[in-house]
């Protein structure tokens, strides 16, 4: 039983195909926004935080010494 692909079948494959690229760039750039945003929060985040010690932060007592494991 031998079946021909008809002008149709060819019409909606490249509705789907088409729909399914677009669907693909846009779900892509949506997230790489996503990611640019968490990006720029974070690092303007470091930097705040960089900005509000006039110092570096150091123990007072130094170093503290190992614990043994029991």
């Amino acid at each position: 039983m031998q079946t021909t692909l008809t002008p149709e079948f060819w019409r909606l494959f490249a509705v789907l195909l088409v729909t399914a690229v677009a669907a693909t760039v846009v779900a892509g750039l949506a997230a790489d926004a996503c990611i640019l945003r968490i990006r720029r929060r974070r690092a303007s985040r470091q930097h705040r935080d960089r900005r509000t010690t006039s110092r570096p932060v150091t123990p007072r007592y130094g170093p503290r010494p190992p614990v043994p494991h029991r």
